[in-house]
This record gives structure tokens, sequence and C-alpha cells, in this order.
């Protein structure tokens, strides 16, 4: 029923915790899991005199940081799919995007063919859900593809 199972992951061990409920589907209907995980571009200074448009300021200093999250991003993703696809005899791919992690993963899957969405959502309280959003609140709004959610136990609001 689902030929690709995106697993949306953020680097902590709350988003992780939709593992086993996704390798159980991908089991079930022998499907390809792809982990996939966005991160955030810096954020850019801009100075700008009053009636004119702001000039954007980008370091040295920001692109170095920019290729370390890169490789970071990349070897979390390419050590947990090896050890997924070894452990499980699954087809573990992964894919990574910069970019705002709601809007990425929509993207994402309408360019990949993905059939189902796995995502964690993590327990925020009301202030912090207003201000910060929610990916989960954000794919869930804006995909027409199918999603396997679920809020971890036992975690506090932050």
């Amino acid at each position: 029923m689902f030929k690709k199972i995106l697993v949306c992951l953020d680097g902590s061990e709350l988003a992780e915790v939709i593992l086993p409920y996704a390798l159980e589907q991908a089991r079930r209907f022998d499907s390809e899991l792809v982990l996939f995980r966005a991160f955030s571009e810096p954020s850019v200074i801009s100075l700008a005199m009053p009636g004119m448009p702001g000039v954007p300021i980008e370091t040295g200093r920001m692109e170095k940081h920019l290729i370390e999250d890169e490789r970071e991003v990349e070897t979390y993703l390419k050590s947990l799919a090896d050890k997924l696809q070894s452990e499980n005899n699954l087809r573990v791919n992964y894919g990574k995007v910069r970019g705002a992690a709601g809007p990425a993963i929509v993207e994402y899957c309408a360019k990949q063919e993905i059939e189902l969405i796995a995502i964690a959502t993590h327990v925020r309280s009301l202030p912090s859900r207003v201000l910060l959003g929610s990916v989960a609140d954000y794919v869930i709004r804006h995909s027409g593809t199918p999603i396997l959610l679920i809020r971890p136990t036992g975690g506090k609001a932050k």
C-alpha cells in the first residue's frame, strides 16, 4: 500500500520515537523508508537606512556553520539509515533539505512521491506552540499525504 514512507527527524530522541512505528509499516507493506531532516539556514543580518531596502550581510563564519551543519545532518542520517537497514533487512534511504521543516517536508514529499509521512509531535506548552509553531501541525494542514503521527508520552512541556 505504501511504497515510500518518509520518517521526519530532527536529531532528537523525541523525534526518533516514531521509528518503531514507521519500521512496522515498512515491514508490513514492504516499503522503502526515507529518513528525512530539514536544517535551517542561519539568520541573516540586514542593514538598512530609513526608506531604503535592507542589504543582507553574510559572513564567512555563517558559510562555515552551514557546511558544518550539513555534514552533521549527513552523518546522522547515513549512520541511522545504515543501522536500520542492517538490523531490519529493509530498504532505507535518506534525504536532507536546507529550509524550514514544515514546508521542506511537504515539498519533499510531493517531489519524491512519498505515500506516508511518519512524524512525532513534540510536547510543547501553548505559549511555545504559538510562538514556535508546530512542524506536525504545518504538515497536517498543507500535505495531502497520509500521516502517521505519534505524540511521545512522558515528555515535559517546554
